[in-house]
């Protein structure tokens, strides 16, 4: 893995994409522009509040979430694992809901003390005038709280800019399969 990373490196540095030289710094920032928000075309700022359902299935040939690293020695806390997600997103509890989106991203269990997640997802929502936009949440979710507060950190589409927060509460957990149905209140800043 290192010899590959010296290689790649070695390539994009003698390609001109990674340059190690002090003289191609320009002092004068002429790189930066100021911008009126209306060049953009953004209108103003509004805050929306919608809630969505997380469905979170490790079990049976159609799972939405596979781990793809689990360490030799997993702990009580699960510290160490790794999962890749494409979760449903629904308008209500139930799998048979309407489907408005699609949770895309990983979880990682990064705690060694308690049941807590690092969660790097985006909702990418298929549904009505949000289609195709999309909202990043990136944060530190401990799973056995009533409720959790991750941030948003950006989207795009009808929200980019967006900033803000979710709230995370669990629905269902079966602890035998791990499928897990998590509501999510989301509140948004955004163009």
């Amino acid at each position: 893995m290192v010899r590959i990373l010296l290689i790649l490196f070695f390539i994009l540095s003698s390609s001109g994409f990674i340059r190690c030289s002090r003289d191609d710094v320009d002092d004068d920032h002429s790189f930066v522009t100021s911008l009126d928000p209306k060049s953009l075309s953004l209108k103003e700022e509004k805050l929306s509040h919608f809630r969505l359902y997380w469905h979170d299935i490790m079990s049976g040939s159609n799972a939405t979430s596979i781990s793809v690293v689990r360490p030799a020695n997993v702990s009580a806390t699960g510290f160490g694992i790794i999962n890749v997600i494409d979760d449903p997103l629904t308008l209500g509890p139930k799998l048979s809901s309407k489907l408005v989106g699609r949770a895309q991203g990983f979880y990682t269990l990064s705690s060694q003390e308690e049941l807590g997640l690092l969660m790097s997802m985006n909702f990418a929502f298929t549904e009505g005038k949000y289609n195709g936009s999309t909202i990043t949440v990136l944060g530190r979710n401990p799973i056995t709280h009533k409720v959790r507060e991750m941030p948003v950190t950006g989207g795009s589409g009808l929200f980019r800019f967006a900033r803000g927060y979710v709230q995370a509460r669990t629905y269902s957990l079966n602890m035998k399969t791990g499928d897990a149905i998590v509501e999510y209140n989301c509140y948004v800043l955004h163009y």
